[in-house]
């Protein structure tokens, strides 16, 4: 695998991700956390941050705004992602965690993507353009789309890469997903249970298996549908198995499928085939769980995971 696959992330949604932990947690009271966490967040800068970790370099086109902006800025250079700012009006948002030791539960606090114009919206596709033109092979692109964006934005980032043969790793949901795997294909799209059957109007407790051969038939790419503890289901053209990881379920999910994008991504830029991509990503998502606060894992620590990860080859169906 080379040691520097050049990788590019747009983060149209960034946030300045907050994690509380306390003793228990009770709903009224006043609470004085054990420890807290402040993380450059979002989705994309999350699976960013995990693909540098993995060996990657990145450049994050990030939509930054307000004082806050400069924190999740100055958070995601100190990681080594590199960060392109595009300035916006409208302060970048906050995002908050609060785990309760006591009961294990997870309590969290999601601000709606901060707001930006369609001028700011013009300047970051500018921006991308600029980077994916320097040779990077894969854009990663994860989390909803900002208001006023239309549903139309997703597809608009998937012809810009593609005007540039540049590979995008979609992990998305909701109409802007939907409008965009009718306008597009994305190389790779990386979704979890929910998602994928939202997109595809199926019921959420579906096969694993059935959700994701239905999206390949959609995308005709690359697709990985992840079930958290369940594992994931990954099918290309020519293969798909089934890859898990047991008896290491951690406290801290949060920003675990940002953590297999990343990974993920890494591996297939190496060259490493689905299966072996996969069983990375598997183990990045479980050494993310392990530790308070999105991506921030090691890079020794999943890959010290790798030797217990499962595959399970899983047949290949006609296209009938």
């Amino acid at each position: 695998m080379p040691a520097s696959p050049k990788i590019a992330a747009l983060c149209a949604s960034p946030s300045l991700d907050i994690t509380y932990v306390v003793d228990e947690l009770t709903l009224g009271a006043i609470h004085r956390p054990t420890s807290v966490i402040r993380v450059a967040g979002g989705k994309a800068l999350n699976a960013a941050r995990a693909a540098t970790t993995m060996g990657a370099d990145v450049t994050a086109v990030a939509m930054l705004g307000g004082d806050i902006g400069s924190v999740v800025e100055r958070g995601a250079a100190a990681s080594g992602v590199q960060v392109s700012r595009v300035d916006i009006a409208a302060e970048t948002r906050s995002c908050v965690s609060v785990l309760s030791v006591a009961s294990g539960g997870l309590t969290e606090i999601y601000e709606h993507p901060t707001a930006v114009s369609t001028t700011e919206w013009t300047e970051a596709l500018a921006r991308t353009e600029a980077v994916l033109a320097s040779g990077v092979r894969w854009l990663l692109v994860s989390g909803g789309m900002p208001a006023p964006l239309g549903d139309e934005a997703l597809g608009e980032v998937l012809a810009l890469a593609a005007r540039h043969g540049v590979s995008v790793a979609l992990d998305s949901h909701g109409p802007a997903l939907r409008a965009a795997l009718a306008a597009s294909s994305p190389a790779l799209l990386k979704v979890n249970r929910a998602e994928a059957a939202e997109v595809l109007g199926r019921p959420v407790d579906s096969p694993l298996v059935d959700l994701a051969f239905e999206l390949r038939e959609r995308t005709r790419g690359l697709v990985v549908v992840t079930d958290g503890v369940g594992g994931a289901i990954g099918v290309s053209a020519d293969s798909a198995c089934h890859v898990s990881l047991t008896g290491h379920t951690g406290a801290f999910p949060v920003g675990s499928g940002d953590s297999f994008l990343g990974a993920l991504v890494v591996a297939l830029d190496g060259g490493e085939t689905l299966e072996a991509a996969m069983r990375l990503g598997t183990a990045a998502a479980t050494a993310n769980a392990a530790l308070p606060g999105a991506a921030l894992f090691e890079r020794a620590a999943a890959e010290a995971l790798l030797p217990e990860v499962r595959a399970i080859p899983v047949a290949l169906r006609s296209r009938g």
